[in-house]
C-alpha cells in the first residue's frame, strides 16, 4: 500500500497526516496541522480525558465523518492516563480509543525527539513551562488556518479543571489551561475564538488483507 516511513505524510480521510511511529502493519498518525479549535470540556468542573466532551467529539462526530472504508483501517487502542507528574492530579482510567490527543510522556519522550531527562528529573523551576529552552520545542510547533497556535494534550494539569497543552512555541504548559471557558484574551486571527487546537491522532492499518472465501 503506501510506502510511509517515520516523518513521512500521508493523505487519510481528507487530511494530511505525520507518521509518528510504525509497529507491523500499522502507523501512528498525527495531524500534520491544527484542524479545528474545541474546548476540552463543556461544563466547569473536575474532568480527565476518559470523561471530557472533547474525547466524546473525537471518537464520535469527528469519528462519522470517515467513510466506512476509512473506518476500517482505524484501529482502537487503549491508552494509559497518567496523574500529571508535577502536580500529581489524577490522569483517570485507561481508555479505549479509536481517536485521541497525545499525552506529556508521548510528546516529550516519543515523537518529537527525546527530552526524557527532563520529565525523569524535573526541576523546581519546571512548575508552569516544561522547560523553555528544551532543544524540541520547535517540532512540536503547530500553526491553524496559517497562524501559529497552542493544541491541547489529553494529560490533566495542576488540577483536574485543567488540561495540559502545547504553546505556540513549542514548550509544554505543564499546569495547563482551564478545559471549559479558557479565559485568555489572546484569540485566533481568523476565528476571533480562544479555545485550543485539535491535532487528533490515530494508530492506522496499513494492510488491508483480503481473504478469500
Amino acid at each position: 500500500m503506501e510506502d510511509i516511513k517515520i516523518g513521512s505524510t500521508l493523505l487519510f480521510g481528507g487530511y494530511n497526516w505525520c507518521v509518528l511511529d510504525i509497529q507491523n502493519n500499522r502507523a501512528l498518525i498525527l495531524t500534520k496541522e491544527i484542524i479545528e479549535q474545541h474546548p476540552y470540556h463543556d461544563t466547569y468542573k473536575d474532568v480527565t480525558w476518559a470523561d471530557c466532551a472533547l474525547r466524546k467529539y473525537l471518537n464520535g462526530k469527528f469519528y462519522d465523518k470517515f467513510n466506512t472504508t476509512d473506518k476500517s483501517r482505524i484501529i482502537p487502542v487503549i491508552n494509559k492516563n497518567l496523574d500529571n507528574q508535577w502536580y500529581g492530579s489524577r490522569g483517570g482510567e485507561d481508555t479505549q480509543d479509536y481517536i485521541f490527543l497525545l499525552s506529556i510522556e508521548e510528546v516529550v519522550c516519543k515523537y518529537f525527539g527525546d527530552s526524557s531527562k527532563n520529565l525523569e528529573n524535573p526541576s523546581p523551576k519546571q512548575r508552569y513551562w516544561f522547560q523553555r529552552k528544551d532543544k524540541n520545542n520547535n517540532k512540536r510547533r503547530s500553526t491553524f488556518d496559517g497562524y501559529v497556535w497552542w493544541w491541547w494534550l489529553r494529560s490533566s494539569g495542576r488540577d483536574n479543571r485543567r488540561a495540559v497543552y502545547i504553546h505556540g512555541d513549542g514548550n509544554i504548559g505543564i499546569q495547563g489551561n482551564g478545559t471549559f471557558r479558557y479565559s485568555s484574551k489572546t484569540v485566533h486571527p481568523s476565528t476571533g475564538d480562544n479555545s485550543g487546537g485539535v491535532r487528533p491522532a490515530l494508530w492506522l492499518m496499513l494492510e488491508v488483507n483480503n481473504k478469500g472465501g
